[in-house]
């Protein structure tokens, strides 16, 4: 940098006194724009310069931002106020520390940006003066003249002088207007925080939404300022958003409560369908389809969607009659706000039927109380034979479907653990599995029970019921012992299975359910329809999928997983150690028939921890019937039975009732054949 030549030293006391005037001003003036018209006066009289400037360097955008400017004539501003690092000697200035001096800015090169904009203001000499503090870089002090070579060497000094002092002041201004920035946010913030709170203060605390919008409303006006607040909620029957709550006190009347907003066409709708928060200008208030908004005069509107679980309920939105009022941080404040009242929107609309839902948990709490002291003593299916395999796989394919199921097999052999496990492997888990064993209650009663009677339906009937199908809304229900159930109760039963609908006694209102079936019997139902013991038309609803679940007997490698499962489950309940189970015990027990099959060998094995003194396992054997105990004899008749049966099977080509059946040639009936089939495990599918 070329320096202009000394000037005679004789104005330092003078330009003392102005360093002077300039610390005083400094310390005078909170704001840089009163500070720099008061040091345009006093430098005036030292330092000849047609106008004085301070630009601010942004580093993240890498510009020098022009931030205050002062001359003497009116100067239109340029509207380059934002010059790129590169173009600008106030980097330059920076990093060297140093003055940047312009003598004539017709020679200039290496800045042409600020060559041609000074050019257009006439301005022949430029300096440009660092500012800087030991903590950070500031930007740049200029002075320019309408003369070329207007600043000697001294003025230069005491521009640099004057630049210290000033580095200070703006160093100063901008802290200061920093923390006058973050106090005013962090007040914008305590004012959302404290309005979310009161929102979800009036979320948790009110089911009725009107006086909950009230409050909402309130809320919003007081932090906001807003003219106008609604709730736009679905209504599916005409397919558009309609008017739930209003807000607008000061309205003309264009718009009212009930009333209809298409979903295409508005802007409620494209939030709604978007799924995502917006603010409109008051172009796109205008230019919107309705129309309503603008004829009251809004030009702010902003939309946020009402989203529950996923699914959108309706839209907030608020406006105001001045422009431009909501930024991007008032989309998301306002999105939050939607998200709070979007949980007291579901709220509300369920608060309708709260009367009917609170009497339906109370029959449904008692009726799981129920089940929880039901002593239910299994935790999983024990056993890993290929008949329990064979039946779980038909388990996992039927459980994900909502088709009926019909679990046939002996009692004890754990129907009703099938059908708990079809439920908790089904879409339905989440409901409610009840069940009714139509063998335990008194037929004048199932029909109650099962649908439950209003009060005075019949003498006894002292209150109000809900039947278990009702219960069972979306859940599973299973019928125990369904072939105990009476012609006359088995026509309403089809009807639930058909229509989905059914009616309490005592009622002629009809109730609708959504309830999967699933059933259990150890009897013959085709045996039973035959003899019109059972409806023909209820056995084929009912019998859409069977599983056959096998007899203990025929799964006799489950029996010591079994064994050891109870024994450990019964000495943990009494407070004994079994830790030894005797081979020729395990041996008798798996040669045991069980006729009563797994509610049989639970019990026995009770028993014999009961008895047991010690570690060992002492089983009364003796007790088990001699007559169900596996001889060779007795193994070697039954498998003559299988042969013979399986012999007729085939003469019969796999038919086992008609004249040319294999119960015919066998002399015995077709349903006594049946039942030896089901105890040999002779299944005809398999010839």
């Amino acid at each position: 940098m070329l320096w202009p030549p000394l000037s005679d030293p004789g104005a330092d006391r003078a330009r003392d006194e102005t360093l002077l005037e300039v610390a005083e001003s400094i310390a005078s003036h909170r704001q840089l724009a009163t500070l720099f018209a008061d040091l345009r006066v006093c430098l005036k009289q030292l330092v000849s310069f047609d106008f004085i400037s301070l630009t601010l360097l942004d580093p993240k955008e890498r510009v020098v931002r022009l931030h205050i400017l002062e001359a003497d004539r009116p100067v239109t501003p340029s509207p380059l106020t934002a010059i790129p690092i590169d173009d600008s000697p106030t980097f330059l200035a920076l990093q060297s520390r140093e003055p940047y001096y312009m003598r004539d800015i017709a020679g200039e090169s290496r800045f042409p940006v600020i060559r041609d904009l000074l050019a257009g203001y006439g301005v022949q000499s430029y300096c440009t003066l660092p500012l800087f503090t030991a903590q950070r870089d500031l930007g740049g002090l200029h002075f320019g003249s309408l003369r070329a070579e207007a600043y000697t060497a001294e003025d230069i000094v005491f521009m640099q002088e004057v630049a210290r002092q000033v580095a200070l002041a703006v160093d100063n201004a901008l802290a200061h207007e920093a923390a006058r920035v973050a106090e005013a946010q962090l007040a914008r913030e305590r004012d959302r925080l404290r309005t979310l709170l009161e929102i979800n203060n009036a979320v948790v605390g009110c089911l009725a939404s009107q006086t909950l919008f009230q409050t909402i409303g309130a809320s919003l006006r007081r932090t906001f300022g807003l003219e106008y607040a609604s709730l736009l909620i679905y209504d599916p029957e005409v397919r558009a958003l309609r008017f739930h709550m209003l807000d607008f006190p000061e309205g003309l009347g264009g718009i009212r409560e009930d009333a209809v907003v298409p979903v295409e066409g508005s802007l409620a709708g494209q939030v709604f369908r978007d799924l995502e928060g917006r603010a409109f200008t008051a172009e796109e208030i205008r230019t919107a389809s309705t129309g309503v908004l603008a004829s009251e005069g809004l030009q702010s509107l902003c939309c946020a969607p009402l989203i529950f679980r996923g699914q959108a309920l309706g839209t907030l939105n608020v406006a105001s009659r001045r422009e431009g009022l909501f930024t991007k941080d008032d989309v998301s404040f306002f999105t939050q706000v939607a998200a709070q009242i979007a949980i007291a929107i579901d709220n509300s609309l369920s608060y309708k039927r709260i009367e009917e839902l609170n009497a339906r948990l109370e029959e449904e709490k008692v009726y799981l109380e129920d089940e929880i002291r039901t002593d239910n003593r299994f935790e999983d299916i024990v056993g890993q034979s290929l008949a329990l395999r064979t039946t779980l796989k038909q388990v996992e394919t039927v459980a994900p479907t909502d088709s009926t199921v019909l679990i046939c097999g002996e009692t004890g052999t754990g129907k009703e653990l099938l059908a708990r496990a079809i439920h908790d492997l089904s879409t339905r888990r989440q409901g409610t599995f009840v069940k009714l064993n139509c063998a335990a209650i008194p037929t004048g009663l199932l029909e109650s029970e099962m649908f439950g009677h209003e009060k005075g339906a019949f003498t006894g009937a002292i209150a109000q019921r809900i039947g278990r199908f009702e219960l069972a809304h979306r859940g599973t229900m299973f019928l125990d012992e369904v072939g105990e159930i009476p012609l006359e109760l088995q026509t309403k039963l089809l009807r639930v299975l058909q229509e989905r609908e059914f009616e309490r006694l005592g009622s002629s209102r009809t109730i609708r359910t959504d309830a999967r079936l699933v059933a259990a019997t150890n009897r013959d139902l085709a045996a039973m329809v035959e003899e019109r013991q059972f409806r023909a038309d209820l056995y084929y609803r009912v019998n859409v999928f069977p599983i056959t679940v096998p007899p203990l007997r025929d799964r006799r490698d489950d029996i010591p997983l079994l064994v050891r499962y109870f024994v450990q489950q019964n000495a943990r309940r009494m407070h004994r150690r079994i830790a030894t189970i005797p081979a020729q015990t395990m041996q008798a027990l798996v040669h045991y028939d069980w006729p009563g099959n797994i509610r049989e060998l639970q019990n026995f094995i009770e028993r014999a921890v009961i008895v047991s003194s010690g570690t060992v396992l002492e089983a009364p054997i003796r007790e088990l019937k001699r007559g169900h105990l596996k001889t060779p004899a007795a193994v070697t008749l039954a498998s003559a039975e299988r042969e013979a049966i399986l012999s007729a099977l085939r003469e019969s080509g796999g038919r086992v009732a008609g004249a040319q059946g294999a119960a015919a040639r066998l002399g015995l009936k077709r349903t006594t054949l049946q039942a030896k089939m089901r105890k040999l495990g002779v299944d005809p599918k398999s010839l």
